[in-house]
């Protein structure tokens, strides 16, 4: 099951990260990267939903462990259950039909990549924040996800 979980959020981290090096060259088809992207999240996060609705194994465990201090360990969990199917069709579908719509509303913006590297960040933040299996990672997603509302509703800062 875990191959159909880690490219939901690897996809619009992907997508935000050629954006951001890459952006300046791509100029307006910065969209091009970025809705892939999103929509191919979303056909993962389909597919994952369609294993664990028919009664397929759950998935919750440990990736790698993130901070280790001593005896204190902070793994990177994720935990796939049938609530956190439901919200990652909901986050990657919803956020997969606002960069559609961002592509004809912000199509005259001279810094369209920035906006579209400040989306595709934000769908990702928020796909950690559904996936995060302990505190400490939901709390840092949750920083990630106000982080990148901050950016988006502060783009015009001119």
């Amino acid at each position: 099951m875990f191959h159909l979980i880690w490219p939901i959020p690897a996809l619009p981290l992907a997508g935000a990260l050629v954006n951001l090096f890459f952006g300046r060259r791509l100029g307006h088809r910065a969209h091009w990267v970025s809705v892939p992207a999103v929509g191919a999240a979303f056909g993962f996060a389909l597919a994952a939903f369609v294993r664990v609705w028919r009664g397929d194994e759950i998935f919750a465990g440990p990736i790698w462990d993130w901070i280790v201090a001593g005896t204190f360990r902070a793994p990177l969990t994720f935990h796939y259950d049938h609530l956190s199917a439901v919200m990652l069709l909901v986050v990657t579908g919803v956020g997969f039909l606002i960069h559609v719509y961002s592509v004809g509303y912000m199509h005259t913006e001279p810094d369209y990549p920035r906006f579209f590297t400040y989306l595709n960040l934000f769908v990702f933040s928020m796909v950690m924040l559904v996936l995060a299996g302990n505190f400490l990672l939901l709390y840092v997603f949750w920083e990630a996800v106000g982080l990148c509302s901050y950016l988006l509703v502060g783009f015009w800062y001119e």
